[in-house]
């Protein structure tokens, strides 16, 4: 089995920082968060792993290599435009090679182990085993209709969800998804939907599995995102990286990259640092993702900043 992991967005939700760090290598705890997509792939029993990059690409093969240090062998194709995720999958079809193979959103955590999951599919032989997760609110997400551990029907977002079961951003598949991707069509929303790929091996009468996931999930692509998982990944202690410097108190969940120099008078807390960064600020830092040379007069609250770019 190989691992395909999505990693083409531009992570617009956490501009400007994502303009000179492509999200896939940003850190989280101090680890990029495709760290932890390597950690969930290993464990599944994967070692040879094909990231789909996109305007990234550059900077995401400097600093990724060969993945001998992290463990795998990466190989890497690029999507030529974002036409959503079906579209991404079928640049990988060359690299996966008629195997099975687990399909990982980058941006997506999980504190638990994904490996059953990923058994079930290779005990059911089953076409596709997609993670599940039941939530408060499925109007929001791609909501899985179930009979037994069978998805009979996905809807996108329904306005009266039939589960709560939402879709989870990881995917196991066989090679029958190979033949359903040329027929896709459109979405309304002018992409190639890997539900509406998934909804065609059900007409087809594939088998499709649920595997219910009763963990944490997050997805990082948004401000209160991504500060959410990094005050679960540190339990809410202060994190300092290698090298950092810290004037000023510090509270909760914050997180100090490695080479930082911070002075913050009037103190931070739950925010993130990048390795490297310069930050002067005359106030307090408070909910927020500061990177490059920032100084700033006043406190700074709810926001993402490198240095002097704007969104």
């Amino acid at each position: 089995m190989k691992g395909v992991i999505l990693a083409a967005g531009k992570g617009t939700r956490l501009y400007p920082v994502t303009r000179v760090i492509p999200k896939p290598l940003l850190p989280i705890a101090n680890r990029m968060t495709l760290e932890y997509a390597f950690d969930q792939l290993k464990g599944c029993g994967i070692s040879e792993v094909c990231i789909v990059v996109g305007e990234n690409e550059a900077q995401i093969k400097e600093a990724l290599g060969g993945g001998g240090a992290f463990g795998l062998k990466l190989a890497y194709v690029r999507q030529t435009e974002p036409k959503g995720l079906a579209h991404a999958v079928g640049f990988a079809k060359d690299f996966v090679a008629g195997d099975d193979f687990v399909l990982y959103l980058g941006d997506a955590i999980y504190d638990q182990s994904l490996k059953p999951h990923v058994d079930r599919f290779r005990e059911a032989r089953c076409a596709n085993l997609n993670l599940v997760k039941p939530v408060d609110d499925p109007r929001r997400f791609g909501v899985a209709n179930v009979e037994g551990e069978r998805i009979v029907k996905l809807v996108e977002k329904p306005a009266e969800p039939e589960s709560n079961l939402a879709m989870a951003g990881m995917y196991v598949f066989g090679p029958q998804i190979w033949d359903v991707l040329p027929g896709l069509q459109p979405s309304l929303r002018g992409e190639y939907e890997i539900t509406d790929a998934i909804q065609t091996l059900i007409d087809r009468g594939e088998t499709v599995l649920a595997g219910v996931y009763e963990g944490q999930w997050f997805d990082t692509g948004t401000l209160d995102s991504f500060l959410e998982t990094t005050r679960f990944l540190t339990q809410g202690a202060c994190l300092v990286g290698e090298g950092a410097t810290v004037n000023g108190p510090m509270g909760d969940a914050v997180v100090i990259g490695p080479g930082a120099v911070v002075n913050v008078s009037g103190g931070i807390e739950d925010s993130v640092v990048l390795p490297g960064a310069r930050v002067e600020i005359g106030g307090s830092l408070r909910h927020a993702v500061v990177g490059g040379d920032c100084k700033r007069a006043t406190s700074v609250e709810n926001s993402v900043i490198y240095g002097d770019l704007n969104e």
